[in-house]
């Protein structure tokens, strides 16, 4: 799924500007998908180029006027169809779990920073976020309230994982004298066996 089919799908809910359609995405979709400004203003440009939003300037007062994007009869087509035919994916893209896969690497302080600072995320995302989006809970459509649902149980399983192997993980990482240093340092003896 590409930036240019979320911003539809946003849209084709209410009219929104750039800024809107960013926050919706770092308040809905966060759990699941990050889109940047970066990406999402070309991706809005790109849009009306082919007719699929709309934008009109909106004054307001003692600023500048703001660009607020509304989808169009042929951007509800082609979401529609671009909805109908996207393959089910499930794509996980994590610097944690990269920094993890590579923690008898890393200074023991480091690892334990990491999965600490991993943890109280989760937990913020958890008690903060997904919290707020509940308080709204009776407006969202059935598929928001999957994507919710979907997205606490995994932060919540996550959160989980992270209190069951915290302390196991990190005893498992400190040296041994049972193990060879130049395998506990990353040697390439490890990758061949």
């Amino acid at each position: 799924m590409d930036v240019k089919t979320l911003c539809l799908g946003v849209l084709a809910t209410e009219d929104r500007s750039g800024y809107e359609i960013k926050k919706t995405l770092e308040e809905r979709f966060r759990h699941f998908f990050r889109a940047g400004y970066g990406s999402i203003y070309p991706a809005l440009k790109e849009l009306e180029r082919s007719g699929l939003v709309v934008c009109e300037a909106v004054e307001q007062q003692r600023r500048p006027a703001k660009k607020v994007y509304r989808i169009t009869d042929a951007g509800r087509r082609t979401l529609e169809e671009v909805l109908v035919a996207e393959d089910p994916r499930h794509v996980v893209r994590s610097e944690f779990l990269v920094l993890m896969y590579f923690a008898h690497l890393l200074p023991a302080e480091r690892v334990t920073q990491v999965i600490d600072a991993m943890t109280a995320e989760f937990d913020r995302i958890l008690n903060a976020d997904l919290e707020a989006l509940e308080q709204v809970y009776d407006t969202l459509t059935p598929g928001q309230r999957f994507a919710l649902g979907y997205g606490r149980t995994m932060l919540t399983a996550a959160l989980g994982y992270l209190h069951r192997q915290r302390g196991g993980f990190l005893r498992e990482l400190q040296p041994t004298e049972a193990v060879d240093p130049e395998l506990r340092n990353g040697g390439l003896a490890a990758a061949g066996d």
